[in-house]
């Protein structure tokens, strides 16, 4: 079996068929870090020694008749935010080095090891999650492995590049603005926010409560719809959990589209960006025969509000260490929690007030409409280390119109799936299909039939160790 891009189903059936050994799966992923990690900085720990007891563990199940879990064998990593038993949650910082190691799993860590996989290690960010970029002052930054000169995204840059660079066919991510959907675009990988509370976030570091969200990436749709249904379920240790009763996903991914209204969000998911972007979405669009036109009112003032609430919201939650270690801050990170610690707390009830006006307004337009397209980011991957770009014959700053349409849509917490498109001789993007809260099965039907017409996909990209 060719690990290097096998996807998470691939290699769980056969490990659960006894074609090949959890522990031999898991040997080759950690010497696949080993001799690459080095190229794209995803890893900021490796989880050796326990991974390859827990893989010990899935191979005497398997030998003793026993039913590993549906993912038995995957190796999987985690951004650095999540808890992992016995390790220090770093959040991207280098103030969390200081804590304690983690006394339990993360939710989401503990239900994909009791599905079978194995974890393999933490991922790199951008510290507290703050970022769209994850050029990370204490760990450095992660390279694109499309171009090893440009950005993963951020703030779930390690994570989106694991997957990209074929060291480990899953991960989990975190989105607050578009953390998971921006590097899944700018690495050319599936990367999925689910409805806000559908996800146990509980183990998981904070960046702004009223917003964060967690999600996996994966190479293929198939694999995205497994673990997000491994994933769903309530849990007490996350009181904004759903107690919603989880709904399979991956029955679902072969139903026919044709029952599905989708349109294209218009208007303001239509300008500031390269015509490339749009271009990716037109492309969706004529796959699969969609020509309605939506469009979601006020996108831009609920983008001025999520600057507002999170800006907010992360400057309160850090402010003590803002106080006794502002020199141990990552400078970009410490900046705009200093400035959001100034906000008025005006300002911050009136986004909240606008917020609710917001979502009743996107509700009326998911009467008419199922799924919605829209660009995940305004261009392809910008340089590591660019400060600006030109849009619509206007210098911009990079860093915050990264998540220019990305940011609308978690302001309420809409489920968004992130597709890749690849192109010819050119870096890949992203097209965001959309969807009212919990209609997470019909947002995966429609990317299983674009990654069915070769639309949408996510192939590994191979690099030499000493490239």
């Amino acid at each position: 079996m060719n690990f290097d891009s096998a996807d998470a189903i691939t290699i769980s059936t056969a490990v659960r068929e006894g074609k090949v050994s959890a522990v031999e799966v898991t040997k080759a992923a950690l010497a696949r870090i080993a001799t690459r990690n080095h190229l794209f900085n995803c890893f900021t720990t490796i989880t050796a020694e326990t991974a390859l007891t827990d893989a010990a563990l899935i191979d005497r199940e398997i030998a003793q008749g026993n039913n590993p879990g549906v993912l038995a064998g995957v190796p999987f990593a985690v951004k650095n935010l999540f808890d992992i038993a016995g390790f220090t949650t770093l959040a991207g910082s280098k103030i969390n080095a200081e804590n304690p190691a983690a006394s339990q799993d993360a939710t989401g860590v503990m239900k994909l090891k009791q599905a079978g996989a194995v974890l393999i290690g933490a991922l790199n960010m951008d510290e507290y999650a703050y970022g769209f970029v994850t050029e990370n002052s204490h760990y450095g930054a992660t390279h694109n492995p499309h171009d090893l000169q440009r950005v993963a995204g951020g703030s779930s840059g390690g994570s989106a590049a694991a997957v990209a660079a074929g060291l480990v066919p899953l991960t989990l991510g975190s989105d607050t603005n578009g953390s998971i959907r921006v590097p899944a675009a700018l690495c050319g990988v599936f990367g999925f926010k689910p409805t806000y509370g559908r996800l146990s976030r509980a183990g998981v570091a904070l960046f702004s409560s009223s917003f964060d969200h967690i999600g996996p990436f994966t190479r293929s749709v198939q694999d995205m719809a497994m673990v997000f249904d491994v994933l769903q379920g309530e849990d007490d240790r996350d009181p904004i959990c759903t107690k919603r009763p989880p709904e399979l996903c991956l029955p679902q991914l072969k139903q026919d589209i044709s029952d599905i209204r989708i349109a294209i969000a218009a208007d303001y998911f239509t300008k500031g960006a390269e015509p490339a972007a749009l271009a990716a979405v037109q492309k969706v669009a004529d796959a699969i025969e969609v020509t309605e036109y939506v469009i979601i009112p006020e996108a831009d003032r609920a983008r001025a509000a999520a600057f507002v609430i999170t800006a907010s919201e992360g400057a309160n939650l850090h402010l003590d260490k803002l106080r006794s270690h502002p020199e141990d801050f990552d400078p970009a990170t410490r900046d705009r929690f200093l400035a959001g610690a100034l906000i008025p707390s005006s300002w911050y009830l009136q986004a909240q007030r606008f917020r609710k006006w917001y979502r009743d307004r996107v509700r009326e337009v998911f009467q008419n409409v199922d799924v919605i397209l829209a660009p995940t980011t305004p261009i392809s991957a910008p340089l590591i280390g660019q400060q600006t770009m030109i849009l619509d014959g206007e210098e911009i700053l990079v860093r915050p119109h990264l998540g220019l349409f990305t940011q609308p849509l978690s302001f309420i917490g809409l489920p968004v799936l992130s597709v890749p498109i690849q192109r010819q001789n050119a870096l890949p993007l992203g097209v965001q299909l959309i969807a009212a809260p919990y209609n997470e099965a019909l947002i995966l039907r429609v990317a299983a039939a674009l990654e069915a017409k070769g639309v949408v996909s996510a192939p590994v990209i191979f690099r030499h160790p000493l490239t």
